[in-house]
């Protein structure tokens, strides 16, 4: 993870460990300033369900996305923690022009939605056909601080989802996970970033099928295995012939 501070002339801050502490106390792992976040502020888990965001009882005024979190909350690359007046961006490491894009053939098109999850269209679930178009151009419009505007696109192409910018914001880039972009290739839980406004891609028939690998063969399973070893076979029967002579001997010596 990296975390970029926007308007701010602070170095961005690279992260890699399965946990980071944030508070403004020397012993944090990420330090703020003593009037932006008490000595322990929160911290930041990494587990099997990506990054947990957890406020510690010294903290408050934590915010995602502008929405306050009191305990604990899921994060994504693109989302904007807000710690008292400082802003952080959560960045991933990995690039958002996916190196190995899915590709589908047109008559295999999935449903597509983009999700917004912040922003004033909140709430709100933009389905896709072939071409959604967002901005002064496009026919849902896109907010933006002091008046500005920008638009962006997300449209199939040659079987591959795509996300291109439009009319451009300097001061506001359009972003994937957290990346400036122009343009992109789209995968199902890719967050899209313009402004205030925060968009997740919801397709689920985008998601590559599980591979199955079959265990290799391993030598021919006989029946007389399930009786157990050898030798109890073996045991088994000199005991019957005992007790079969016993029995002969009984009734010879009765008789």
């Amino acid at each position: 993870m990296r975390i970029e501070f926007p308007n701010s002339a602070r170095e961005d801050f690279h992260w890699d460990a399965p946990a980071l502490r944030i508070g403004s106390a020397p012993d944090n792992d990420l330090i703020l300033a003593a009037h932006q976040a008490g000595s322990h502020h929160l911290k930041i888990l990494l587990d099997r369900r990506g990054w947990v965001l957890q406020v510690l009882p010294q903290g408050n005024r934590v915010y995602v996305n502008a929405r306050p979190v009191r305990e604990k909350a899921l994060l994504r690359a693109g989302d904007i923690l807000s710690v008292g007046d400082c802003r952080m961006l959560l960045r991933s490491d990995e690039e958002p022009a996916h190196s190995s894009p899915v590709t589908v053939p047109a008559e295999g098109r999935c449903t597509v939605a983009l999700r917004a999850v912040a922003g004033p269209l909140s709430g709100r679930v933009l389905s896709l056909q072939d071409k959604l178009e967002l901005g002064p151009t496009g026919r849902i419009p896109l907010e933006l601080p002091q008046g500005e505007a920008a638009s962006m696109s997300v449209l199939w192409r040659d079987g591959q989802l795509w996300l291109e910018t439009g009319q451009q914001s300097k001061r506001y880039p359009l972003r994937v996970n957290g990346t400036p972009v122009e343009q992109a290739t789209l995968r199902p839980g890719d967050q899209i970033g313009l402004g205030m406004h925060r968009f997740v891609v919801d397709a689920p028939g985008l998601e590559p099928e599980p591979e199955i690998t079959l265990p290799p063969p391993g030598p021919e399973h006989l029946p007389e295995e399930d009786a157990g070893p050898r030798g109890e076979v073996w045991w088994l029967i000199a005991t019957a012939a005992v007790l079969a002579l016993g029995i002969a001997v009984a009734l010879l010596v009765r008789f």
